[in-house]
């Protein structure tokens, strides 16, 4: 569906202007919540990869992602991906994953890493079962209160999603060899009406929101980890967690 995509590292100034727009046609004028092009000059500059998707010359879509280190480990911290609302649930996405998969091992790195809403399930559902990545960390209200209007004023609580490169499991998942999750020893369920409160009752996400707080620091704090997305028949959906020492 992406044919006519072309994928592609980017390391010029009228390039990471062109990132600077899309960020603001991607989350609306409104979100101050913008990175300059002095990020993307910087990330270039000292290891990290802004990578861009192009249909011709236009670029439809990027990826932010910086260099990280702990305990000795260098990996990638995928800041921002992006796509244009015309492009979306046309692969543009996965194939900005996948290069980015192939370019850090290409340099010797074998971990990336990115943060995301437990709320938006269909966010979960690509990072869990489509890349194979797994969370094994709940990080409450790591920005704070933000100006964005997709935040609604909710704390930003995040997952970290860890995207092991050469794991069995992400090969699967990436080769479309992975079948869809369907059980595990624990599950963590979201309601049905979900996306109609977030347009419609805050206060109705917010207790979504606590709710999964709890539970997903219970789990993790037992070493389990996030290992997929269940879509049930109502419309609901639970994420699925099993031991850590199963991988």
């Amino acid at each position: 569906m992406s044919k006519g995509i072309e994928i592609r590292k980017i390391n010029t100034l009228q390039e990471f202007h062109r990132c600077v727009e899309l960020q603001r046609e991607v989350w609306g004028e409104a979100d101050l919540e913008i990175e300059p092009s002095t990020m993307f000059v910087v990330t270039s500059l000292t290891g990290g990869q802004v990578l861009g998707a192009f249909e011709g010359d236009l670029m439809v879509g990027y990826t932010l992602a910086v260099i990280g280190l702990r305990q000795n480990l260098v990996y990638l911290h995928s800041h921002q991906t992006g796509v244009l609302s015309a492009y979306r649930d046309r692969g543009v996405g996965r194939r900005l994953k996948l290069f980015q998969r192939d370019e850090a091992i290409l340099h010797g790195i074998r971990l990336v890493e990115w943060t995301f809403d437990p709320l938006e399930t269909k966010n979960a559902h690509f990072n869990l079962n489509r890349l194979g990545a797994i969370c094994r960390r709940y990080l409450p209200d790591l920005y704070g209160v933000t100006t964005s209007p997709l935040h609604r004023g909710l704390p930003t609580d995040r997952l970290v999603a860890e995207w092991w490169l050469d794991s069995p499991r992400v090969i699967a998942a990436i080769k479309e060899l992975a079948p869809e999750p369907t059980s595990a020893p624990a599950a963590i369920e979201f309601p049905s009406e979900l996306e109609l409160w977030k347009q419609s009752d805050t206060q109705r996400v917010r207790e979504v929101q606590t709710r999964a707080r709890v539970e997903f620091t219970k789990w993790f704090s037992r070493e389990y980890a996030a290992i997929g997305v269940r879509k049930n028949k109502d419309g609901s959906c639970a994420y699925l967690l099993q031991p850590w020492s199963e991988f």
